[in-house]
């Protein structure tokens, strides 16, 4: 029997079904309408995927041939680590096919990948009302109980 979810590197011919994902996990921290991401933001994230000189990386999961789920990462330095730390920025999956695994299955992507590239840790943040998403989260690694502050320039 064959594995219904398949994790792997965005490709550029994912562009129409990676959209609606993007979209959707923009409107779920509420950058939709009057207060959604600028165009040339998502463009420039797409292109990103692709340059080799970039730190982001992305990965989809399929589900029975259909881009289901999307993962956005990248690795950086730490002041705490000799070794580089990966950061987990965007996580997503379809609506409709969320509770089969494609979310714990791109998370330990991430993991597999940042192992390859040397890193000694993995981290992401999200909100305190994702309860869907924290209950996974807590399965999957550990609330260390840092609260997020932020300064837009």
């Amino acid at each position: 029997m064959t594995d219904p979810i398949v994790v792997r590197p965005i490709a550029r011919a994912d562009y129409e079904a990676w959209r609606p994902l993007w979209d959707g996990y923009n409107a779920f921290y509420g950058r939709a309408g009057a207060t959604a991401l600028p165009e040339a933001i998502t463009a420039a994230t797409w292109e990103r995927f692709f340059a080799p000189d970039e730190p982001v990386r992305a990965l989809v999961a399929e589900h029975e041939r259909r881009v289901a789920g999307l993962v956005h990462y990248l690795f950086h330095r730490s002041t705490t680590r000799l070794r580089d730390v990966c950061y987990l920025q965007d996580l997503f999956t379809a609506e409709e096919l969320r509770g089969r695994g494609i979310a714990r299955r791109l998370i330990v992507a991430v993991y597999e990948a940042a192992r390859a590239a040397g890193c000694s840790r993995v981290y992401w943040q999200t909100q305190t009302h994702n309860a869907s998403g924290r209950a996974l989260y807590d399965k999957v690694a550990v609330h260390r109980d840092f609260i997020v502050y932020e300064h837009e320039l």
